[in-house]
C-alpha cells in the first residue's frame, strides 16, 4: 500500500543522504521514481547531501503542479512508483496535497524529507501541511550536535557573524554579492534551544572564550537577549 512518509529532523542530520540512499534502494528493486527538490545548497536540479553525494533532479517551484507532472510522465509511457522529495519544507501546503493525492489516487509512495521549523522556530507551510496529511513523519536517527556538544533541535540564521530571529522565512545561505553591491553573508547553524534562546552561537562564543580553542560552556556568560524579538540582537535580513 503506497504511503506519504515525512522524513524529518534539523540541518545537518542526514536527510539528503537518506533521500539518495532511498532512491539507489527503490531504483535497484527494479522500482522507477523521480527526484524532486527545492534550494539545494548545490544550486538548481541537483540533489545533493553535505557527504558530496550529488543527483540530477527536478526543480519545483511554487506554480509546479506535482499530480500534473506524474500524470504527464505516465501518459507518456513512463512507470512512476514513487517519488523522492528534498528540501519539502518549502514545497506550498497545495503541492504536499497533490502528493497526498498521488498516494491515494494513483498507488505512488511519496518520500518526503525536510526541516520542520525555520530560524524564528515557526513551522514551514509545507512541513506544518506534510505533518497534518502524512501517514508516517519520522524523525531521522542522526543526531545533529550544538557546538556545546548537545543535541542541535533549532535551526539558527546567522547574517555577517550576527545572529538574528527576524526576516524573511526563506533566504538562501552563503549568499554572495551582486553587480550592485555586496550583500549580507547568510549561514545557517543548529543550535540546542538553551543557546538558541541566548543567541549564542558558536563564532560569538568563541569570541567571549578566555581562549580560542575552549567555548564557554558556563551559561552565565551567555547574556539572555534583551528583547524576545531579537531586535538587540542585530538587523535582521
Amino acid at each position: 500500500m503506497a504511503e506519504l512518509v515525512f522524513f524529518t529532523g534539523t540541518m545537518d542530520c542526514g536527510k539528503s543522504t537518506l533521500a539518495l540512499q532511498m532512491d539507489h534502494t527503490h531504483s535497484t528493486r527494479g522500482r522507477s521514481g523521480l527526484l524532486l527538490t527545492q534550494h539545494d545548497r548545490s544550486g538548481e536540479a541537483v540533489l545533493s547531501s553535505r557527504l558530496g553525494l550529488t543527483k540530477p533532479a527536478l526543480e519545483v517551484d511554487d506554480d509546479l503542479d506535482l499530480w500534473d507532472l506524474v500524470v504527464e510522465q505516465v501518459t507518456n509511457g513512463r512507470r512512476v512508483d514513487y517519488l523522492i522529495c528534498d528540501e519539502a519544507q518549502f514545497y506550498t501546503p497545495d503541492q504536499v496535497e497533490q502528493l497526498a493525492r498521488l498516494v491515494d489516487e494513483m498507488g505512488v509512495d511519496v518520500f518526503a524529507f525536510g526541516i520542520t521549523a525555520d530560524f524564528r522556530t515557526e513551522l514551514f507551510p509545507g512541513s506544518r501541511r506534510l505533518i497534518e496529511l502524512a501517514d508516517r513523519t519520522q524523525q531521522l536517527q542522526v543526531q545533529a550536535l550544538c557546538w556545546c556538544g548537545r543535541p542541535a533541535t533549532v535551526n539558527a540564521r546567522v547574517v555577517d557573524g550576527v545572529m538574528v530571529v527576524e526576516g524573511e522565512q526563506v533566504v538562501v545561505g552563503d549568499v554572495a554579492g551582486t553587480d550592485q553591491g555586496p550583500v549580507p553573508t547568510v549561514e545557517y547553524e543548529v543550535l540546542c534551544r538553551r543557546h538558541y534562546m541566548r543567541r549564542m552561537h558558536s563564532s560569538a562564543a568563541r569570541a567571549q572564550a578566555i581562549s580560542t580553542d575552549v567555548l564557554p560552556f558556563d551559561l552565565d556568560l551567555c547574556a539572555l537577549p534583551t528583547s524576545s524579538a531579537g531586535r538587540a540582537d542585530g538587523p535582521a535580513d
